[in-house]
């Protein structure tokens, strides 16, 4: 932590630093937090955006149908996307590997 720190405060004005840490404070910190905070979501419209690989990223849009244990299952929208559902876990949010937006705060009905 003081490395990242350091490195901040070298690179950045306060005003970015204060940006940072305001952002940062909001951000689950441990799975189970993040685990919670989609379990109040379920049934909820979302865009997500996903890590491809070889520098692709993947967007679309569904319904945040599921939470297990370890993973999340997103029923996605038929006419945009040739797969159903995708499943990522929880970790893959806490590396920022995927990012979440939910869309509205009315709940949509997964088929």
């Amino acid at each position: 932590m003081v490395i990242k720190y350091y490195i901040l405060l070298t690179q950045l004005t306060i005003c970015d630093i204060l940006l940072f840490s305001e952002v940062y404070a909001k951000m689950p910190k441990t799975l189970a937090d993040i685990k919670k905070s989609l379990e109040c979501h379920l049934g909820k419209r979302l865009q997500l955006r996903a890590n491809g690989g070889r520098k692709k990223t993947v967007e679309c849009e569904g319904v945040l149908s599921e939470t297990y244990r370890a993973v999340f299952v997103v029923e996605l929208d038929q006419e945009d996307n040739a797969c159903k559902r995708v499943s990522y876990s929880y970790t893959d949010i806490l590396t920022e590997a995927v990012e979440i937006t939910f869309l509205d705060d009315t709940v949509a009905v997964a088929k």
